[in-house]
């Protein structure tokens, strides 16, 4: 009986897990939920907490990090050979800094949440999206100006630290698009993915 339950236990532990492979198809939100149940139970837990919606949370992290779980900032370089340090600290899906990831862990009161899990980085991005409702009156539909909050923090946003910026403003640009695009696909899909992976 004790075997037994053990199996069940690692079993159900395995199923809980959420796959860190990159999706084949970025820009089908359904056929990455439907091929990653874990990241459609990890989003609506997030919308849940936080009120962001799941297109919003899965457009930032495209733009950040591309679904790669360990994306870095690029390294610089010493002596024009040597690699050197990085431009921040920004690490796994949801590129946080450290700073702000502790915020977020304190927040949440909990210090052992990994950048590196999908879970745990689409929650914070609904976090820092919830945040900037609340302190900036950005709704979330606003994917464009959620992003130049979360490269930019708050403080930049309000000074407007974006304008001018032909980079970051094609970047924010491509998130309301991908947000736009996703909100369509998931009013389509949603109710299957409900039934298939109820949360």
């Amino acid at each position: 009986m004790r075997r037994r339950t053990l199996l069940l236990a690692a079993a159900a532990s395995l199923s809980a897990c959420v796959t860190h492979e990159r999706p084949n198809e970025p820009g089908d939100a359904c056929s990455m939920f439907e091929n990653q149940d874990g990241w459609w139970r990890a989003v609506r837990r997030a919308e849940r907490r936080w009120g962001a919606p799941p297109a919003l949370q899965l457009a930032i992290i495209r733009q950040e990090s591309g679904f790669d779980h360990n994306a870095r900032p690029p390294r610089g370089r010493f002596l024009f050979f040597f690699p050197g340090r990085r431009a921040s600290s920004a690490h796994g899906y949801a590129q946080a800094l450290n700073e702000t990831w502790e915020q977020y862990e304190r927040a949440r009161g909990d210090d052992g949440l990994d950048r590196n899990e999908f879970s745990d980085a689409t929650d914070f991005v609904a976090w820092y999206c919830a945040g900037n409702r609340r302190e900036l009156g950005i709704e979330f539909r606003d994917a464009r100006s959620h992003y130049y909050a979360y490269h930019e923090g708050r403080g930049g946003y309000r000074r407007g630290s974006y304008r001018g910026n032909s980079t970051l403003q094609a970047a924010a640009g491509r998130v309301q698009n991908w947000y736009d695009v996703y909100s369509g696909q998931l009013d389509r899909c949603e109710g299957r993915l409900n039934s298939w992976w109820p949360f």
